[in-house]
């Protein structure tokens, strides 16, 4: 999994197209140091905005799997993003803010680099990613003991998840989990539980009165090895190639989890 610790290095590169397009924009700024420090703060500014617009237009287009889940909608690091909204509130508040007396050419030049290091930096993580996941040849077992090779859900999209009981976070989003398993009977779900027995997961959905299918028991953590994931839960989703098209570390909402298996199909 491709993370700097524990942030998604998508973050990292955020920030450094951020950085990218500040620093262009004060390079190419005339000399005057209030004129740079104003190129640099329209950059800012519309990167902020452009976020925040980004946000808005995503949970605005899918309104109907946030209304399920109010909260959601403030929780950013569940992701959600539409990029072209973003791109468009950035530019059009650049545009506005240079209209007299920033100068406008540098401000939109460091934009665009910016937003080209962005793609071009996402791309690359993306086929790096890609191609070095694959979904995991791991044997793992069903609650009666028995073995459950992954191999054997390929062939159609495949979610992995990878959670515990004692995870608060897993928790809670394993209703949403178990709901979607139910409504996209097209795509397999398998809930590979990280490191407990059989007794101590049975208990846990007896308890929570879940009712799923393909819980397996991972008691030496094997998934994770396989695909580096380092925090719970993490969500894998697979193409029906076998290889990995997305994934999420944290909790899932029910709009981010219809938003993947949208794309993911």
């Amino acid at each position: 999994m491709i993370s700097a610790g524990p942030f998604p290095l998508m973050a990292l590169v955020a920030l450094l197209a951020l950085g990218v397009a500040w620093g262009f924009a004060r390079l190419l700024a005339p000399a005057a140091e209030e004129r740079r420090s104003r190129a640099g703060a329209v950059v800012l500014d519309a990167f902020l905005l452009g976020l925040l617009g980004a946000r808005l237009a995503h949970v605005a287009w899918h309104a109907g799997d946030y209304l399920a889940q109010p909260l959601s909608i403030i929780r950013l690091g569940d992701g959600g993003y539409s990029v072209s909204a973003g791109l468009l509130v950035a530019a059009a508040y650049a545009l506005w803010k240079t209209r007299r007396w920033a100068p406008r050419k540098p401000v939109l030049l460091g934009l665009a680099a910016g937003a080209a290091f962005w793609a071009i930096g996402g791309m690359t993580l993306f086929a790096m990613q890609r191609s070095a996941i694959p979904l995991p040849d791991a044997v793992l077992a069903d609650l009666q003991g028995q073995p459950a090779p992954l191999s054997a859900f390929a062939g159609k999209p495949v979610v992995v998840n990878l959670w515990a009981t004692w995870c608060g976070p897993c928790r809670r989003e394993m209703p949403v989990l178990a709901a979607a398993q139910k409504q996209h009977a097209q795509v397999q779900f398998v809930f590979a539980n990280q490191g407990e027995t059989s007794e101590e997961v049975a208990a846990y959905l007896a308890s929570e009165q879940l009712r799923m299918d393909n819980v397996l028991l991972d008691e030496e953590s094997k998934v994770m090895q396989q695909t580096g994931a380092r925090a719970l839960p993490t969500t894998l989703f697979f193409g029906a190639d076998g290889r990995l098209h997305s994934l999420h570390m944290g909790e899932l909402s029910r709009a981010t989890l219809e938003t993947r298996l949208r794309q993911l199909q």
